[in-house]
């Protein structure tokens, strides 16, 4: 298990052939390179923080990917949005490319894959609301494009967020959201595991500044 940083990026790809999180694996423990994909199950976003499993064997990946698919997981994220949002939702959708801006996901009335998150209001301040999400699909960018479609976007997201006038106490340097718990079975046992990824300073910093205003 790791808490990823803000601003890594997980997979070696153009623009990024060094400092990957997959990089960094391979440096720490040498064994992960007779793993597929260095063991890397699921991923975050670059500027997405928080909990991630890695598999150090191929049968524990294979039986990782499984409950993935199955849907077996529990994953649990929180974030900082814009604007004033129901106290909670089920958000079920079609997610798939943008029909004009290929390099972003959009809802799409078809052609797309379903997508289902299910939030919560946790706190709500001023101009923002701080929520919990929970989500039984893992799409490209799911939660970051159901909030904007729900009107409230994430905090700090350059894609999905409108440009907002009203200022913060701290201004965010990336996307307030960050995958805060992540339930599976034990690939071996099946013996059920939860772990939680404490928030990193930035986001710890904007929230605690929210509060004492």
């Amino acid at each position: 298990m790791l808490n990823k940083p803000p601003g890594l990026v997980v997979h070696p790809a153009a623009g990024n052939a060094s400092g990957t999180l997959v990089n960094a694996l391979l440096f720490h423990d040498p064994a992960f390179g007779a793993v597929e994909r260095a063991g890397i199950v699921h991923r975050l976003d670059k500027d997405t923080s928080g909990v991630m499993v890695v598999a150090k064997s191929e049968a524990a990946m294979a039986e990782l990917q499984r409950q993935f698919k199955a849907r077996e997981t529990e994953k649990e994220y929180v974030a900082l949005v814009w604007g004033t949002p129901p106290p909670r939702s089920r958000i079920e959708t079609q997610i798939g490319r943008h029909p004009a801006h290929r390099q972003k996901m959009a809802v799409l009335k078809e052609g797309g894959r379903n997508a289902v998150s299910n939030y919560e209001l946790l706190e709500q301040f001023a101009e923002t609301a701080w929520v919990r999400i929970r989500i039984e699909t893992g799409r490209t960018h799911q939660i970051r494009v159901h909030m904007a479609h729900l009107g409230h976007p994430v905090v700090g997201d350059a894609v999905y967020g409108r440009a907002r006038n009203r200022p913060l106490p701290v201004k965010p340097g990336r996307q307030m959201l960050h995958a805060a718990r992540l339930a599976f079975n034990h690939p071996a046992s099946g013996k059920r595991l939860s772990f939680e990824a404490p928030l990193f300073d930035d986001m710890r910093r904007l929230l605690d500044s929210l509060r004492d205003e």
